[in-house]
């Protein structure tokens, strides 16, 4: 997800919410995050990594996320993920 541009003030204000929203859907988006260029800096959008049934479902949900309803999202853009080893085990 890309934020609007100097929308920062609308992220701290619907951060908790946020959040709390997060966790209430853990089961779908397990591991959430912000984006910025340099851990200082104010964020420039978010990351999700999510497990859903359909791209639809997942769509469906990020638009109900209080940082979507208020406005902060510029754009979102939904993606299939294939881990290259899945062999692997990892803790994130």
């Amino acid at each position: 997800m890309t934020d609007k541009p100097d929308h920062g003030h609308v992220r701290a204000e619907y951060l908790q919410a946020h959040i709390d929203w997060l966790e209430r859907h853990r089961d779908v988006i397990p591991v959430g995050g912000s984006l910025r260029h340099e851990p200082s800096q104010t964020p420039k959008g978010g990351l999700w990594i999510a497990q859903a049934a359909s791209k639809q479902q997942l769509e469906a949900l990020l638009q109900t996320d209080p940082f979507y309803l208020a406005g902060l999202r510029q754009s979102y853009e939904i993606l299939h993920w294939s881990k290259a080893n899945s062999e692997r085990q990892v803790l994130i």
